[in-house]
């Protein structure tokens, strides 16, 4: 007789735990108005344009990127978008698109340096909807 209840306990919370975990979904980023984060590098920072929210051009924002010796290793993707992140933060930006950067070379005063472009942008702010009725 326990046996049947603990089958039907388990099938209840199975259903409704179930249909909860469906409705506890998170809201993406761009609906829910948050700002945009690059989930591989943690930094708002784009290689390509965003085109599902209005934004405002800021301005270009440029980095460098320098090894500390020789033997250092090449910057990283993460380090360079850091960097212009850092730069486009200062300019009051919301996020950096279009990034791109080229192939570490040899300065005068550097074993490795890696430039960096981007746009720096500031999102608009979304109309609040109309309330109904009114």
């Amino acid at each position: 007789m326990k046996r049947p209840a603990v089958s039907f306990l388990g099938a209840f919370l199975l259903v409704f735990g179930g249909a909860q975990l469906a409705v506890a979904e998170p809201a993406s980023p761009t609906t829910a108005g948050k700002p945009l984060i690059n989930e591989e590098f943690g930094v708002p920072v784009f290689p390509y344009d965003i085109t599902d929210r209005p934004y405002d051009v800021v301005g270009d924002v440029h980095a460098g990127v320098r090894k500390a010796t020789i033997f250092s290793k090449a910057p990283s993707q993460a380090k360079i978008y850091r960097e212009l992140w850092e730069r486009a933060k200062k300019m009051g930006a919301d996020a950096v698109v279009k990034a791109q950067y080229g192939d570490p070379h040899i300065t005068a005063l550097s074993w490795g340096s890696t430039s960096a472009t981007g746009v720096a942008v500031k999102f608009k702010d979304q109309p609040a909807p109309a309330a109904a009725g009114n």
